[in-house]
């Protein structure tokens, strides 16, 4: 019998988390985004590229239609519809995988759930827009809620991660989100330096014993860049590196661009740390 704390469903389905690491396939329908901005905003396309993942082992399609990579342009609403909406529409068309909406904005979210989404994926942790909370809630629905800062300043590096996650968490219970539809996500990337990431990375196992499952999104990251002195497209093995440890520290999903990859590296991982083969 499923441990109803490690049991994530999405789409009607329930992952047992402590079976094996789930992959979230990164799909980005930007023009601006730091590794493949532009490839996949026609929808046809897209959904060419998320079958593609689904074939490749993804269990969650993660689409998102604004760059949030450090520097970016604020993105209005109208303009973010317009690029993720018929890409939901189709994806959820042609393929069972459950989709996630990567937005911050609780009217896109609204309209991606309308469209047969079933996760949302909060990079401000429900905090730009706290409506985010109070839309989870009513439709029952798994939402990341991931660290997120402005600036990179801290006195306690982890407990302050820390205490932000779990104010998100309470903030979220608070507005009627079940605690089973709660994931954490320590932002790797975001409101961090790269000296700074590789501290969190180090410390990830505290993060999952707060209690909830934990979202992992290394991929392809600057940091592995400053460490590798490698560009965006020659991250593969950096990333696989930060993939396999996330799993040993206790993720639960892990956001990758290199699909067939990563499901490589997750399940030889899974079968170390897990005691056995997953799916």
């Amino acid at each position: 019998m499923m441990d109803p704390n490690t049991v994530l469903t999405l789409g009607g389905v329930a992952f047992d988390l402590t079976r094996r690491t789930l992959i979230m396939g990164i799909l980005n329908v930007t023009p601006d985004s730091f590794s493949d901005g532009g490839l996949f905003a026609d929808p046809a396309r897209a959904v060419d590229r998320a079958l593609q993942m689904v074939n490749e082992g993804a269990d969650i399609i993660d689409i998102g239609g604004e760059s949030t990579r450090p520097g970016h342009t604020p993105l209005a609403a109208e303009e973010e519809a317009t690029r993720v909406i018929p890409v939901v529409r189709a994806i959820c068309r042609a393929t069972n995988a459950p989709v996630s909406i990567d937005t911050y904005k609780s009217g896109i979210a609204h309209m991606a759930l309308s469209e047969g989404a079933a996760m949302l994926n909060d990079v401000w942790g429900g905090c730009r827009d706290t409506n985010m909370l109070k839309l989870a809630a009513a439709a029952n629905v798994p939402i990341c809620l991931m660290h997120n800062r402005a600036q990179p300043v801290y006195d306690d590096l982890l407990g302050e991660i820390k205490q932000d996650l779990l104010n998100m968490s309470a903030q979220a219970i608070h507005a009627g989100v079940s605690r089973a539809n709660i994931i954490l996500d320590p932002g790797i990337g975001f409101g961090k330096t790269w000296q700074q990431n590789l501290i969190v990375m180090q410390r990830q196992r505290e993060i999952a014993d707060l209690g909830f499952p934990l979202l992992v999104g290394t991929s392809r990251k600057s940091m592995i860049g400053h460490v590798l002195g490698l560009p965006v497209d020659e991250r593969l093995e950096g990333t696989a590196a930060t993939v396999a440890y996330s799993i040993a520290m206790g993720a639960g999903i892990v956001r990758v661009h290199d699909v067939r990859a990563m499901k490589r590296v997750a399940q030889m991982t899974d079968a170390i740390m897990r005691g056995g083969i997953g799916e």
